[in-house]
């Protein structure tokens, strides 16, 4: 295996095995508050916990035996490393991890009182279940371009996520605007690079391959394709067009599923009754 594939997929598994201590830390956490959180704010924490979970070790398992979905190439000579595994897994995961999005918008939406943040949540979930409809479309035909609607729509999604942020600015206690700044600035780091780096990639390669003349699958050769062909490669040329989106998503994104477990409870303060004048 080449110096550097070793070097970077050696620090995919440890930043993984981090995740999943910090993971395990955080139930730990949340279990601790348990008596000091309302009910209705324990249960929706404890829900992102679990949606959590099914982001991290989707992460973790494709961090330890990654794949080059269209491509068909892997690390490990295995099934476990077919495409229709880990692309399997990813969507799992990725569904769990679209899914915080979703409550928390609905979170500081309600809290806001903002119809169009509201709106936004309920129509997060579906969007990435497009988006997801189009992934498969790629790995099974692979032809990029639905990668690049895939993508997009990710970028759609990220972007609905910081306006329901930046909603809450006018109402939110300023102990949390520094939080919420911070939150707002990584989403717009995301919608960026999605639509500056990946989509642009993506559609360089669909113009590639079109260019060529390149054959695509249908669906079912495609489905049997990406069960039992896999092409192990160790040369870090058939990796280095990855390792930037895989790095970011396997630590950073992964970091910001588990942070949701543990955002603040946004409540309205309670207005105390006017007391009343007594008697003359």
């Amino acid at each position: 295996m080449a110096t550097e594939l070793q070097v970077w997929w050696f620090l995919l598994c440890v930043v993984s095995a981090v995740n999943v201590l910090a993971l395990s830390w955080s139930a730990r956490a949340l279990h601790g508050r348990h008596h000091t959180l309302p009910a209705e704010a324990y249960a929706s924490r404890r829900l992102q916990l679990v949606l959590s979970a099914g982001y991290v070790l989707g992460c973790a398992y494709r961090s330890a035996l990654p794949v080059f979905d269209v491509q068909r190439i892997c690390l490990f000579d295995s099934w476990l490393s077919s495409v229709i595994v880990g692309r399997s897994v990813a969507t799992v995961a990725e569904l769990c991890f679209v899914t915080q999005w979703a409550l928390l918008m609905h979170e500081i939406s309600r809290f806001t009182g903002s119809k169009t943040g509201k709106t936004a949540a309920f129509a997060v979930l579906p969007l990435i279940g497009i988006a997801e409809t189009f992934s498969w479309y790629s790995v099974l035909t692979t032809s990029n371009l639905g990668h690049v609607v895939e993508e997009t729509l990710w970028g759609v999604t990220a972007a609905m996520l910081v306006i329901t942020l930046l909603s809450a600015w006018p109402l939110c206690p300023q102990r949390l605007r520094p939080l919420l700044a911070g939150s707002c600035l990584m989403g717009v780091g995301y919608v960026a690079f999605m639509f500056m780096v990946d989509v642009p990639m993506y559609w360089a390669r669909w113009i590639a391959d079109e260019a060529s003349g390149r054959q695509y699958m249908g669906l079912a050769q495609g489905v049997a394709d990406a069960s039992g062909r896999w092409v192990v490669s160790h040369q870090w040329e058939d990796w280095q067009s990855e390792v930037a989106w895989m790095s970011l998503y396997f630590s950073v994104a992964v970091w910001l599923s588990i942070a949701f477990i543990h955002a603040p409870v946004l409540e309205r303060p309670t207005r105390l009754a006017r007391p009343t004048p007594a008697a003359g």
